[in-house]
């Protein structure tokens, strides 16, 4: 059977830990969850990847929203270069210009200089024409992009991504749904062909970042995706 990614969001080693316990492929790392995840300090990068076995792909955002300028440009590549000497297995970014299009000038500039493989973040679902976002995303060098397939979250987005996914093999191997994802929408998704899943408050008690990740619930996720994409992919035999 094949597998799908399990990402959990961790904002220090101890979150790490609990979440590689139950059964995350993967870590995105950010320094607080203010203005929906903005970066962290060079020195937890290295004390979470130091904590884990996962690959940690860390999150490359400074302020609110998903615009940045050259002065920005320069402090994000110096963080960038800073978090793969930390140990970072990639970076999790995304950046529109003033036409709420991906700047693909400023993508390419940051991503080129770091030499990691990268995530291309939420800001896809704040494109005014998601479409022609993704005409553009298979010419920006990331190998998945995690999105709701709405602003407001998978709930409002859920039909988008199913039918993205399903009328694109390719662009169902680059979707990470995520953003407000409900256990009820991993079935959908699975048999749309999306094999990547990202997951912050609901592994966590009473969906509260100040709590910790919680290893069970993060575990509870890991099975849910596990067994049903087992049955998806059990052979059929006729009666």
């Amino acid at each position: 059977m094949s597998r799908a990614l399990l990402e959990v969001i961790a904002l220090h080693a101890a979150d790490a830990e609990r979440a590689e316990a139950g059964g995350a492929d993967r870590l995105e790392l950010v320094g607080t969850m203010d203005s929906d995840g903005l970066s962290p300090e060079p020195e937890t990068v290295e004390r979470t990847c130091a904590a884990t076995n996962l690959p940690v792909r860390v999150m490359l955002r400074l302020r609110e929203g998903f615009g940045t300028d050259g002065g920005e440009v320069v402090r994000l590549r110096g963080l960038a270069s800073a978090y793969a000497r930390a140990g970072a297995e990639g970076l999790v970014l995304g950046f529109l210009n003033a036409h709420t299009e991906i700047d693909r000038g400023v993508i390419t500039e940051i991503t080129d200089h770091a030499g990691l493989p990268w995530t291309l973040h939420r800001a896809v679902d704040s494109c005014i024409q998601p479409d022609r976002a993704w005409q553009v995303i298979p010419h920006l060098g990331c190998d998945q992009v995690l999105t709701a397939g709405s602003a407001r979250g998978v709930e409002e987005g859920l039909d988008d991504l199913i039918t993205r996914a399903k009328a694109s093999s390719a662009a169902a191997r680059l979707i990470m749904a995520g953003g407000g994802l409900h256990a009820d929408h991993v079935p959908w998704l699975l048999r749309a062909g999306v094999r990547a899943f990202h997951v912050g408050s609901s592994v966590r008690p009473t969906g509260s970042y100040k709590a910790y990740v919680d290893t069970e619930l993060v575990t509870m996720w890991r099975t849910l995706i596990d067994n049903t994409l087992a049955r998806l992919e059990a052979p059929r035999t006729d009666a």
